[in-house]
């Protein structure tokens, strides 16, 4: 093995650091309170966004699996925040949508959720964070990510 990078180290591992504490933080600060795992809430932002949703589109956008969506919505649907449709034209497809209540959630929880994305880098002023938030989109783009999740990056996200 040749010379380690430490620096590469470094990033890898303080992004993975800073990615499941900002997770942690979300759901136990400002998800708890209409008991969402971030995995649901992320669910129900792309329906908030997007209105209705192909099941394999929820699972690929939140990178997860058909059944992990499946069961996530099961619940979701347990507190009317979405419902299930099957396509007219091809029974094999189901669209998931939100329903007003979901969107009444949204709409309170989300800005109590950037709330807390602005507390996260509140320690540093704006032009670290722009240069932060533009070495991290390279970081994103280099590694090919924004495909995974092309709903944040061609929506009013990250460009």
């Amino acid at each position: 093995m040749g010379k380690l990078d430490v620096n590469a180290i470094s990033i890898a591992t303080s992004i993975y650091r800073i990615a499941q504490g900002l997770r942690n933080k979300m759901e136990r600060e400002v998800l708890a309170s209409q008991g969402l795992s971030w995995t649901a809430f992320s669910l129900l932002y792309d329906l908030w966004i997007w209105k209705s949703m192909e099941t394999r589109k929820l699972a690929e956008s939140a990178g997860v699996s058909k059944a992990t969506i499946s069961n996530i919505t099961n619940t979701l649907e347990r507190k009317g925040l979405c419902y299930r449709k099957q396509d007219g034209q091809d029974k094999r497809l189901t669209y998931v949508s939100i329903t007003d209540q979901g969107v009444s959630v949204m709409e309170e929880l989300y800005p109590m959720f950037h709330q807390a994305e602005i507390g996260l880098v509140s320690m540093l002023n704006a032009d670290d964070r722009r240069l932060m938030s533009d070495k991290l989109r390279v970081i994103i783009r280099g590694n090919g990510f924004e495909k995974t999740n092309k709903k944040f990056f061609n929506k009013g996200g990250i460009t």
